[in-house]
């Protein structure tokens, strides 16, 4: 019997679609009700499916996103009650996402009385101008109200997303957003540095010169504002873009930056399945096509990719170091028979000297040059592959 692996539920719906956001997902006026319910009847299926085909014992987190699930209500309930029938189904931290303008609290009531213990809200920012520019839905006043009922249901256990480098942003607007934030005692925070992704509307639109961005410098200032400003508050960074109170980090996406496994849901969904044994992992990922899904859900009709060794090495460095702790060093040698150190030898020796490094983790106010040190890492890694290499 395979230990436990975490499960993460992709839900494939919007109110309307963000022009920076490239998860997949339609909106929800675009289908019916039915449609929705024959959804989850096949996401439920995919994980029963699942754990038997993996053998599971248990799932010790759940995190449930997309899209955005809030916007299917109490139909929510529908899928966190067959969740919860599930045997092996016992998570310590179940965590679901939503959107303030559909966090309902006929949502959050179903949630709460199903066994969700965290709230995760994409407020992004407060801004009118900056929100309307990106096609953001949910007006300011709205967002306090609904901030309020969120950690009203959800009191220390709520999470909030923000986004710096929005068209309109200046420092004064990302300090007064973390200033609203704070009024709702939130227990996360993830702050993320906007990033265009290719084909979204929001490349287009800057291409057409129709959105202006603050530049790559600016952008960089108004992160450091917000994160010197969470820090001020109480917030510890113990990843790159994410800060938590004392306890209260997020137990599903640490199981993420330590490669320890987990299953996916839902289209678009990818789960990946380690062998420990071995130091190699299966990967399998669904499409991008809710009716493909929903008439066959179970696992193979995703597409698999196998990991070999030099694939997970390289996997287990890009996300253990984006922790605040570093990767697992034990799991590490015990996965691939050497320590990190015996792969990138020259790698840590050099960053230690320049004292961006404690031990086997980089120094949180140094997280920005994380990029430069996996590069040049991943050079050391791919010329000296039979250093490591069975």
């Amino acid at each position: 019997m395979r230990s436990g692996l975490s499960l993460y539920i992709h839900i494939p719906f919007c109110a309307s679609l963000c022009d920076y956001c490239d998860f997949f997902s339609v909106t929800k006026s675009s289908v019916s009700d039915n449609y929705i319910d024959k959804f989850i009847e096949a996401v439920v299926a995919d994980i029963n499916y699942q754990i038997d085909f993996f053998n599971i014992k248990n799932i010790p987190t759940v995190y449930i996103g997309g899209g955005t699930p809030s916007v299917l209500g109490k139909r929510i309930s529908v899928l966190l009650d067959a969740l919860n029938r599930i045997l092996k189904f016992s998570p310590v931290e179940f965590t679901v996402e939503a959107n303030p303008e559909s966090a309902a609290e006929e949502f959050l009531a179903a949630c709460k009385d199903a066994g969700v213990n965290r709230l995760s809200l994409g407020v992004q920012t407060f801004n009118r101008k900056a929100r309307n520019a990106v096609c953001r839905p949910g007006e300011a006043g709205s967002l306090h109200k609904q901030l309020s009922l969120a950690s009203r249901f959800f009191p220390g256990a709520l999470s909030v997303d923000f986004i710096t480098g929005l068209p309109y942003q200046n420092k004064k607007i990302v300090l007064d957003d973390i200033k609203h934030l704070l009024d709702f005692d939130p227990s996360h925070i993830s702050l993320y540095s906007l990033t265009v992704e290719e084909g979204t509307p929001l490349e287009k639109k800057i291409n057409e010169k129709k959105v202006k961005l603050p530049g790559s410098e600016k952008s960089d200032l108004l992160w450091l504002a917000a994160r010197d400003a969470l820090a001020e508050n109480g917030f510890n960074q113990y990843e790159v873009s994410n800060f938590s109170r004392n306890g209260k980090e997020c137990l599903h996406n640490i199981r993420y930056w330590r490669m320890q496994g987990w299953l996916g849901a839902g289209p678009s969904a990818s789960g990946t399945v380690i062998n420990d044994e071995e130091g190699t992992a299966k990967r399998f990922t669904y499409i991008h096509d809710i009716d493909e899904y929903i008439k066959a859900p179970v696992i193979q009709s995703a597409i698999f990719e196998e990991l070999d060794r030099a694939a997970l090495i390289r996997e287990s460095l890009l996300m253990g170091f984006r922790y605040c702790k570093g990767p697992d060093e034990d799991v590490f040698l015990r996965r691939f028979g050497q320590n990190i150190e015996d792969c990138i030898p020259k790698t840590i020796s050099r960053w230690r000297e320049k004292g961006y490094f404690e031990g086997m983790t980089m120094k949180k106010e140094l997280m920005l040059f994380l990029n430069s040190f996996l590069s040049e890492a991943f050079i050391e890694l791919d010329a000296n592959q039979s250093a490591w290499l069975p």
